[in-house]
């Protein structure tokens, strides 16, 4: 019986936005697969998420992928809790999904980086890598690597964290739906007042 091809996209997302979705969409495409999946960690190895509770961030990214029929949430991760590696996590999909074949789902400067990460050389043998071009990057790594064309986002989830505490709109850069959460939970130093996006004049 023929595997289904789920793509996987891992991350802090604090907050999740239009780069990640770009990314996910661009793989779903270009590969074939049946759906993505966001995967939000509990404790990234590599990552703080700067004091922003779990659930938060797993509300952000329900959010952000709502009424996108291709992808939906996995929270394998968040379920599990403790430091998030991604050769347990997909030890464990495996496992539990035999029928399927995952697509891991990278950005460019974490290709580069793929040697730091733990038991990768046995985690390149459970999945296909799927890196994303990204400026500023070669993309050079020993692991293989399918990479694929995006287009070109200059957008950071720390760039946005900046943005908020700055008092700057992330009007385009996220789904107006995370905004709106953003403000409600005063993240990032925001305030708790209606998205400029979602404003009217008077």
């Amino acid at each position: 019986m023929k595997k289904r091809k789920i793509g996987i996209l891992g991350g802090t997302f604090n907050p999740p936005h239009i780069g990640h979705l770009i990314m996910a969409n661009e793989a779903y495409y270009t590969l074939g697969l049946d759906e993505v999946r966001f995967m939000p960690n509990a404790i990234a190895p590599h990552k703080e998420a700067n004091g922003i509770d779990t659930k938060i961030r797993v509300e952000m990214t329900r959010l952000a992928i709502e009424g996108q029929a291709h992808f939906r949430l996995e929270d394998i991760e968040v379920s599990g809790g403790g430091v998030s590696y991604t050769y347990e996590t997909m030890v464990k999909l495996i496992d539990r999904e035999p029928e399927c074949e995952f697509y891991f789902i990278i950005g460019g400067d974490m290709v580069e980086s793929l040697h730091t990460w733990r038991r990768v050389g046995e985690l390149s043998k459970l999945v296909q890598f799927v890196g994303i071009g990204r400026p500023g990057y070669m993309a050079e790594t020993d692991y293989p690597v399918r990479m694929i064309d995006s287009p070109e986002m200059h957008v950071s989830s720390t760039m946005l964290r900046e943005r908020v505490a700055a008092g700057k709109p992330l009007t385009f850069f996220v789904p107006e739906q995370v905004e709106a959460l953003i403000r409600k939970e005063r993240l990032y130093g925001s305030e708790p007042d209606a998205p400029k996006s979602q404003r009217t004049s008077t």
